[in-house]
């Protein structure tokens, strides 16, 4: 499925003419909007708005930024011919958020429409008009500059947000010692968590990285959870070959599954480049025999490109590295969390990982 980045929204809006005014989705909002400056490639988007109908005047508007932190979370949002709500998605924060959506819709692969809302009254279902939303339609583009409606006949059930949860933890002393910020390293630990946690909840054994045992979670170290490994050299796997122990020390995490297969071998990359983590699996699987398992790297949504660049480089490729982003690893730490998922095979994974292997 395609996937939108930040840079794919920011060139959609870089488009439209910066000499036109641009109004609102909603007509009800009587304000305009005027394109002030773009920095590319993902933002911020500098605008100004302001209601003629109040006496207001462009020149007396400060300019105001669509931060890329925004754009990134709608980007992440968007899948193709699936409506999605901005004040639902943001929460209701960030107060640019419906100036990028009018700006969004005035682009050629978007509309806006008012799906319906399934509304659940004890026993009964009922569907309500729905509230607006914008949809991305890239195979039936539009034309520039103007506001275009999309009929259609989806409905949509709300659900409960799915949040991933974690408990304070405590880094060892020896973090301190890294140059790395330690808000960057607290979250490299949670996400390790969440992946020895999703490892538990589907009967996988998980290795951590030797130097990472000593995280301190849930007042106790990692490294005496259930279901961690002691030792590489007792792996049956891996037991005779010396030198692909070594060589998966430092691996942030492996899973093993009943002493004969290892459903996935991921290294955590955040705010570092991914060359290091591709580097250490490539050197793993030099070192030891054909086996089949997953290569992964695991980083935040907004690393895909870097991610799909570093993984295709011919030294790399034959890793046939698969990305699993944070949202994805936080879903389904979500659903074990929530669902205490069982009886589900390892291909099971596939649907949170994506393959980025280019084939020529």
């Amino acid at each position: 499925m395609r996937k939108l980045t930040a840079s794919n929204l920011v060139s959609f809006i870089n488009q439209l003419d910066r000499n036109c005014v641009y109004n609102y989705i909603n007509p009800k909002t009587k304000g305009l909007i005027k394109i002030e400056g773009i920095d590319l490639p993902e933002g911020p988007i500098r605008i100004k708005r302001w209601n003629p109908t109040k006496g207001e005047k462009i020149e007396e508007k400060k300019v105001d930024n669509i931060s890329s932190e925004l754009i990134w979370r709608i980007a992440n949002a968007l899948n193709p011919n699936q409506p999605i709500n901005f004040d639902r998605i943001l929460g209701g924060s960030y107060n640019t958020r419906s100036v990028l959506e009018a700006l969004l819709a005035h682009t050629p692969e978007f509309y806006y429409c008012y799906p319906g809302r399934i509304e659940n009254k004890g026993n009964f279902s009922t569907i309500k008009d729905g509230h607006k939303h914008l949809i991305w339609k890239p195979e039936i583009p539009h034309e520039i500059g103007i506001l275009k409606k999309a009929e259609t006949e989806i409905v949509i059930s709300e659900i409960p947000a799915l949040d991933a949860y974690y408990e304070s933890l405590v880094l060892p002393d020896k973090y301190n010692q890294h140059k790395i910020d330690v808000d960057i390293q607290r979250r490299h630990a949670q996400i390790q968590i969440a992946l020895l946690f999703i490892g538990k909840q589907l009967n996988f054994r998980t290795w951590i990285a030797q130097n990472d045992k000593g995280i301190l979670y849930q007042n106790k170290r990692i490294g005496e959870y259930e279901g961690v490994i002691n030792s590489l050299k007792n792996e049956k796997l891996l037991m005779a070959y010396d030198d692909a122990i070594q060589a998966a020390l430092l691996i942030d995490c492996i899973w093993f599954k009943n002493g004969r297969f290892i459903p996935a071998i991921m290294e955590i990359e955040h705010s570092t480049g991914v060359t290091s983590g591709l580097s250490r699996m490539k050197n793993f699987k030099d070192k030891f025999p054909p086996f089949p398992t997953r290569y992964v790297i695991v980083a935040p949504d907004e690393d895909r490109e870097k991610v799909i660049k570093e993984a295709n480089k011919p030294q790399f490729k034959d890793l046939e590295t698969k990305f699993f982003t944070y949202s994805a690893v936080e879903e389904l730490y979500a659903l074990c969390q929530k669902r205490k998922i069982k009886g589900v095979s390892e291909e099971f994974l596939d649907c949170f990982m994506e393959p980025v292997l280019v084939e020529n």
